[in-house]
C-alpha cells in the first residue's frame, strides 16, 4: 500500500503559487508532482494546479520524466503578452512491483528519503549558488546566488532534468518555502516524529515554516508518500 499526504500554506505574499497532486492507476502505481510557481499572481496560482495534475497523471502512466516534460509543454510558450507562468518542479513514480522509486526534478524543489534511521536529500538544487559551492566558491558569495535558478520547468529538456532513485520507504517532496525556512534539524525531527502518518507529517512540515528577518514567508508545500509492504503470513 502507498499512503500519501499533501499540505500547502500561502506565504506572506498573496496568491499561493505552489501546488501538489497525487494520481493512482488501477494497478496501484502512484505518480506525484509538486510545483513551485515563480512569482506571485493570479496567472501563476491558477496554472500551478494544472501543471501538478498533468505531471502527476503522466508520471504514473508513463514516467516521472515524461510527467515533468509534459507539464513543461503547457508553459513552454511565453504567450502573446510574454508573461506565461513558470515554475520549478519535482515528480516521482512508485510502482508496487519496484524496489526503487524514480524521481525527476528541475529547479530547487527537493526530494528526501527516510529509512527509519536517517533523512537523506536525494536532489540537488539547480541554482547558481549550489553550483558555486560545488566549485569551491566561498560560502558567503555562493549564498547570495541561491535564488538564481539555472533552469526552470518552462525551459526543461531531457538534458536539464535530473534523475534519482530512492529505495527508502518514506519519500518527502518539498518546495523551498519548507526546506529554506525550516532548519534541517527540525525537518528531520518532524519526519522522525510523524513518519508513520503522511498527512500529519505534511501538515507539520508546512506549519513549521517561519518568517525570515524581513518578515517574509514563502508559500510552503509538502507531499509525503509512505510505502507499506504487504503483510505476508
Amino acid at each position: 500500500m502507498i499512503y500519501t499526504g499533501i499540505a500547502t500554506r500561502e506565504g506572506t505574499a498573496l496568491d499561493n503559487a505552489d501546488a501538489a497532486r497525487v494520481h493512482t492507476l488501477a494497478n496501484g502505481t502512484v505518480g506525484a508532482a509538486l510545483i513551485d510557481g515563480m512569482g506571485h499572481g493570479p496567472r501563476t496560482s491558477a496554472t500551478a494546479p494544472l501543471l501538478a495534475e498533468t505531471a502527476a497523471r503522466i508520471s504514473a502512466r508513463r514516467s516521472p520524466l515524461s510527467g515533468l516534460l509534459t507539464a513543461s509543454e503547457l508553459i513552454a510558450d511565453p504567450g502573446p503578452d510574454g508573461e506565461e507562468a513558470d515554475a520549478v518542479a519535482v515528480t516521482v513514480r512508485i510502482r508496487p512491483s519496484d524496489a526503487v522509486a524514480v524521481v525527476n526534478w528541475t529547479g530547487d524543489t527537493r526530494a528526501y528519503g527516510w529509512n527509519g534511521d536517517r533523512l537523506e536529500l536525494y536532489t540537488d538544487d539547480h541554482t547558481v549558488g549550489a553550483q558555486l559551492r560545488a566549485n569551491g566558491v566561498a560560502l558567503e558569495i555562493a549564498r547570495e546566488h541561491d535564488n538564481w535558478l539555472r533552469t526552470t520547468l518552462a525551459r526543461a529538456t531531457v538534458g536539464t532534468v535530473y534523475t534519482a532513485g530512492i529505495c527508502d520507504h518514506l519519500i518527502v517532496l518539498t518546495s523551498d518555502g519548507v526546506h529554506d525556512q525550516v532548519p534541517a534539524a527540525v525537518l528531520e525531527a518532524l519526519v522522525r516524529e510523524h513518519a508513520a502518518a503522511p498527512q500529519a507529517l505534511a501538515d507539520a512540515l508546512v506549519a513549521a515554516a517561519r518568517t525570515d528577518e524581513d518578515g517574509y514567508r514563502d508559500d510552503a508545500t509538502a507531499l509525503v508518500l509512505l510505502v507499506v509492504p504487504p503483510v505476508t503470513s
